[in-house]
């Protein structure tokens, strides 16, 4: 399971899935102007969210 970890403060966290309890896989979207946006999917298709923030930066993964 990817692990996202706050590189100011050192916070941690896990991410399951609320529906399936799959761990969510760490993965990136391509927008519309070419920029990448990091993601946490679900394996088995129930969606992405935006991976966490914490101190107003992106969690980094760390797998």
């Amino acid at each position: 399971m990817p692990t996202y970890e706050c590189e100011v403060c050192g916070m941690s966290v896990n991410a399951t899935c609320g529906k399936c309890d799959a761990p969510l896989e760490n993965g990136d979207v391509t927008l519309e102007d070419g920029s990448k946006v990091q993601v946490s999917k679900c394996p088995n298709d129930h969606g992405m969210i935006k991976s966490p923030l914490c101190c107003g930066r992106d969690m980094v993964c760390k797998l």
